[in-house]
């Protein structure tokens, strides 16, 4: 029976951890994540009009099963499914972009999968951050200080007068 050799807990997490790029790659996706189909769609056409690509995986729609915790360390159980629609995409240049979306939306598969692959690509990258995730960023942003103010506008501020009597 072989071994393997311990490493400490900042090897471990060192090995792990993605890459810059990798992560500013999530936060992209992220963005488009929330992002509507006409969002990404008029970006694009201010970034590259019409974009060359190629669909390796045309967007397909299936389910996942959502697992939870309870106190997010209990024991895993099956919380239920999701419709998730996945796309896949090569530009001109060779860049491969890959999309996952909650929901149904194959239109908004395939655009978020073009903007990964254009985004990947250093000719385009700087144009997609502009063009695409710049608006879409302003817009969420507005809506959630939208949300924050109507939130604060309701807010109670409880206070408690202590008696005399302790």
């Amino acid at each position: 029976m072989a071994t393997v050799p311990s490493a400490n807990a900042s090897e471990v997490s060192a090995a792990h951890a993605p890459s810059p790029t990798t992560a500013v790659r999530r936060g992209a996706m992220a963005v488009l994540a929330q992002a509507r189909a006409e969002e990404i769609e008029q970006g694009l056409r201010a970034v590259l009009d019409p974009v060359d690509y190629v669909e390796l995986r045309a967007p397909e729609t299936g389910l996942v099963m959502l697992r939870g915790r309870i106190g997010g360390d209990g024991a895993a159980f099956n919380l239920g499914e999701a419709s998730v629609t996945r796309a896949a995409v090569q530009i001109a240049s060779g860049e491969v972009g890959i999309a996952y979306i909650l929901g149904r939306d194959q239109k908004k598969a395939r655009l978020s999968a073009v903007c990964d692959a254009l985004w990947q690509s250093k000719t385009h990258r700087d144009a997609v951050e502009r063009r695409v995730l710049a608006p879409i960023r302003r817009r969420l942003d507005a809506e959630r200080e939208h949300a924050r103010a109507q939130t604060a506008a309701t807010r109670v501020d409880f206070f408690t007068l202590v008696r005399g009597e302790d």
